[in-house]
């Protein structure tokens, strides 16, 4: 079975961190490449050895990825 997943990609210092937030699962890599691969590899591994109760806690079926413009000062 497939199931398509949301990464947020962002870099941190000489590097980069992946987050799933369907399932608050993060990973990292080198590259923005590295980071969605490390992340794949969290997620299966997850899959493979979490409980269907496990899964289905965490899950949060709805995410939304938006901007929110702010006033600063």
């Amino acid at each position: 079975m497939r199931r398509q997943l949301t990464a947020i990609i962002e870099r941190e210092g000489t590097g980069y961190v992946s987050l799933c937030p369907e399932l608050d699962i993060a990973s990292q890599g080198e590259t923005v490449a590295d980071a969605r691969d490390n992340l794949r590899e969290a997620l299966e591994l997850f899959f493979e050895t979490a409980s269907q109760e496990e899964i289905q806690a965490r899950l949060h079926e709805e995410v939304y990825i938006t901007q929110v413009e702010v006033t600063i000062g």
